[in-house]
């Protein structure tokens, strides 16, 4: 599944960016991960804990992608998107 993470402000911290997307419970969760060199950066394994990403990077954890666009750019969300949300948005409004 993929995740679009609108950033608000220059930068998130990749341990926040694990716990603001729910793939990590904790801040400690999200160390233990970034230690383990199981979090992917634009590809490459990243072991800072508090790496600045920024709009236009990508993350990868434990199968899942997000992708950081910019919090106030025009058609940016608002909130976490994934395409589960979508597919359940497009679906009720189907039912409709």
């Amino acid at each position: 599944m993929t995740i679009d993470l609108a950033v608000r402000g220059e930068y998130i911290q990749l341990d926040q960016l694990l716990k603001a997307t729910g793939l990590c419970a904790s801040g400690g969760a999200a160390h233990a991960a970034v230690a383990e060199s199981r979090v992917r950066v634009d590809g490459e394994i990243d072991t800072r804990k508090r790496a600045k990403l920024r709009p236009g990077q990508t993350v990868s954890f434990a199968g899942e992608e997000v992708r950081l666009v910019a919090g106030h750019a025009a058609g940016a969300p608002d909130r976490l998107v994934s395409n589960k949300d979508e597919k359940a948005k497009e679906k009720g409004a189907r039912k409709s």
